[in-house]
């Protein structure tokens, strides 16, 4: 660590983090990579976040707080939340348009840059050490540059390398560690978005309700979620239709009235999603949140699956740090695949299923919505975090019946 860097994150510039192990390194600060250092920190270890942008930066995202993220949230931590969502608009391709509408918040809505900081921040608080402008171009188990087997070597795009007992991966859906550990992906879908500022009238229109459209596409959605006075319009598709992608965000900025507003910003993301049989380590590395291609495949939700499997990666590098050689080290990282394939992979597995229903049939998932009281109840209960799709396959035979029926085509 360079004596400014040290100075600006708190460190002491006499600490040179080439004459020092880490107990646990962490790759990305977004939210899983915070939540990681932020559960590592905690047990007391040493931990360095890197970052190799300047925070607070932009991230493609449309920023929805359900139950699950903010009950995966640090204790105390204060979610800066621009809007509460109390009403939901769902419509098919821009037709048969229906408003559905809750006494209770169904989510909450937040704008990323503010979102990650806040976090970074609570991990440090925690005690972790942080560097952002620091890209990382490779991880090293042997070789010159790992002293020892119980060593990983972190090697920076500038060429300095760090020490680390363990390492974990949260690099993003691009991740250079994913890739390392050897993430096999099942499924990719391109998200296109634009940030809308907005007269107040128009916001005023938007306040405390979001739009979901089925898109024209198999697989595709639309969504508009208003930000004080900013809208982010966004659609998500299939990667491979990427023109298409593009004509339906355009079609439905101008289908609702928004084409003469300029967007503040333009964006694209892909997004990731891992096969059943993708490792989630390789020796003292483990991956989580989108580098390890965790998220819901049908909405491709992802925050709340970052800060789960990031919390449960910081909980499992500490116990790799703490192993002495490489088969305790492998049971360790076995055990953190267990944890995430016993929660999140149950719910990827429910998700999975919902999509391919959805791709065939999505007109059906707009009548049920807006039609079928049980599947708006389960809606707002999924949103809220009182329950999950899993939950409610497991403990609904109904929803089982129909979800195998469906399977059957």
């Amino acid at each position: 660590m360079s004596s400014d860097n040290a100075a600006r994150n708190g460190a002491s510039p006499a600490e040179p983090a080439d004459e020092s192990v880490w107990d646990v390194v962490v790759v990305g600060a977004g939210p899983a990579g915070a939540s990681a250092a932020y559960a590592a920190a905690c047990a007391g270890r040493r931990v360095l976040l890197l970052e190799k942008a300047e925070l607070p930066r932009y991230k493609t995202c449309g920023g929805g707080i359900i139950g699950p993220t903010r009950d995966a949230l640090p204790p105390g931590f204060e979610l800066p939340l621009r809007e509460r969502v109390h009403a939901v608009t769902f419509s098919l391709n821009g037709r048969l348009t229906r408003t559905r509408r809750s006494k209770q918040a169904l989510f909450g809505l937040i704008n990323r840059p503010e979102f990650d900081a806040g976090l970074v921040e609570a991990a440090k608080d925690a005690g972790a050490r942080v560097r952002t402008g620091t890209a990382v171009a490779r991880v090293e188990q042997h070789g010159p540059s790992v002293p020892d087997r119980r060593t990983v070597a972190v090697v920076l795009a500038d060429g300095e390398t760090v020490l680390a007992r363990a390492v974990v991966g949260a690099d993003g859906s691009a991740s250079r560690i994913g890739a390392h550990v050897g993430v096999k992906l099942d499924q990719v879908d391109l998200g296109l978005e634009a940030e809308i500022p907005v007269p107040p009238t128009v916001a005023e229109d938007w306040s405390g309700r979001v739009l979901i459209d089925w898109g024209p596409l198999p697989g595709s959605y639309g969504w508009v979620f208003p930000k004080g006075d900013t809208l982010t319009v966004g659609v998500i598709s299939a990667r491979g239709e990427g023109a298409g992608t593009k004509r339906y965000l355009e079609d439905f900025i101008a289908r609702l009235g928004l084409a003469g507003f300029e967007p503040s910003v333009s964006s694209g993301h892909l997004t990731r999603c891992r096969s059943d049989d993708s490792p989630l380590s390789r020796g003292r590395v483990l991956v989580c949140g989108d580098a390890a291609g965790l998220l819901e495949p049908w909405t491709r939700e992802g925050i709340s699956f970052a800060l789960r499997s990031g919390r449960l990666a910081g909980e499992w590098a500490v116990r790799i740090a703490e192993a002495h050689d490489a088969v305790d080290a492998r049971r360790q990282a076995l055990n953190y695949a267990f944890a995430i394939k016993a929660g999140l992979g149950v719910e990827m597995g429910v998700g999975r299923r919902l999509y391919t229903v959805f791709a065939r049939r999505p007109g059906m998932f707009h009548a049920a919505l807006t039609g079928f009281r049980p599947a708006w109840r389960a809606f707002t209960k999924i949103t809220r975090g009182t329950t999950t799709l899993a939950e409610i396959v497991r403990s609904h035979p109904a929803a089982r019946r129909a979800l195998t029926a469906f399977d059957r085509g």
